[in-house]
């Protein structure tokens, strides 16, 4: 009797597996995007969040829209489209984009070509580049670029002006600056709750991250409200404690330098671990690690 239910068993077993095997579990599908909803920060200026992607935004002015960033995915930037509409009967002249990060241009082919597209010319060098490998971007590189510190815009009596005060996140980030509303959108400019990202693979320096902070801090009028692409809107406390925590950890780390830490003694004083690579084989770097390498020209 229990060498047949040994029997039994075995082959129970043996036909869970077999059906297992044959019926893999279904991958775990990556979660749903947040609904797309629209902001108002004034009557013009409005910050969308949600949808595939990092935030965006749109301006209204008498004759015109002027929307910033791309989203994710062409789908994520057709909504953000028919939200417009729905705001205003004004039509979509001219794309504005911060800098060349997928999750603010890949949503670009969900526009209508023919749209003035605008960037500073380091990020559209990156889109450019980008588009090599993502033909669908070819259509949407940036149709005109500027190398100025700034560029102003008038439409209907209104100023918009683009500043770039040099690599911080990016080589190429440019700021809107809306200086009626006494507001700006950042790209990715600013984060709460972690450590901003500073790309080192596309130029992009700890110390000019600091100096933009503070330049955000000297623009006149005096800006009230910073958007970005990572974060609800903040004040100018919210970005001043972000440029004194940056500094204060750039401190931090050039001190431990000159004591002769290395770079794995730096990270466990830290309590920072790697990071895992992306689906591209790159792994983003920590601030930290970020701070070392430049500070010592690694």
């Amino acid at each position: 009797m229990v060498r047949r239910l040994f029997v039994i068993g075995s082959v129970l077993v043996l036909s869970f597996a077999a059906a297992a095997a044959q019926n893999p579990p279904a991958p775990k599908k990556a979660p749903a995007p947040a609904p797309l909803t629209v902001q108002p920060i004034t009557k013009d200026l409005f910050l969308v969040k949600g949808g595939s992607g990092a935030n965006t935004a749109f301006y209204v002015t008498e004759k015109e829209v002027f929307v910033i960033d791309a989203k994710m995915s062409a789908g994520s930037a057709a909504e953000m489209l028919a939200e417009i509409k729905r705001a205003t009967s004004l039509p979509v002249t001219t794309l504005i984009i911060t800098h060349s990060d997928g999750d603010h241009i890949n949503g670009l082919p969900g526009f209508p070509k023919g749209l003035l597209i605008l960037a500073h010319e380091k990020c559209r060098a990156d889109i450019a580049a980008a588009a090599e490998t993502q033909p669908e971007l070819k259509d949407y590189v940036p149709n005109k670029a500027y190398d100025q510190p700034r560029l102003e815009i008038t439409s209907g009596g209104t100023a918009i002006v683009l500043a770039y005060f040099g690599p911080a996140h990016t080589s190429g980030d440019t700021v809107i600056h809306f200086p009626a509303d006494k507001a700006v959108f950042v790209g990715d400019l600013l984060f709460v709750g972690r450590d901003p990202l500073v790309h080192r693979f596309k130029g992009g320096l700890v110390s000019g991250y600091i100096k933009t902070l503070g330049a955000l801090l000297a623009l006149d009028p005096p800006v009230e409200t910073f958007l970005s692409g990572h974060a609800d809107p903040l004040g100018r406390t919210d970005v001043e404690a972000l440029r004194t925590a940056m500094v204060e950890k750039q401190a931090k780390v050039e001190a431990m330098i000159a004591e002769g830490k290395s770079l794995e003694d730096i990270k466990k004083a830290f309590g920072i671990e790697d990071r895992p690579a992306g689906p591209g084989g790159r792994r983003f770097l920590s601030l930290v690690e970020t701070i070392y390498l430049e500070l010592t020209g690694k």
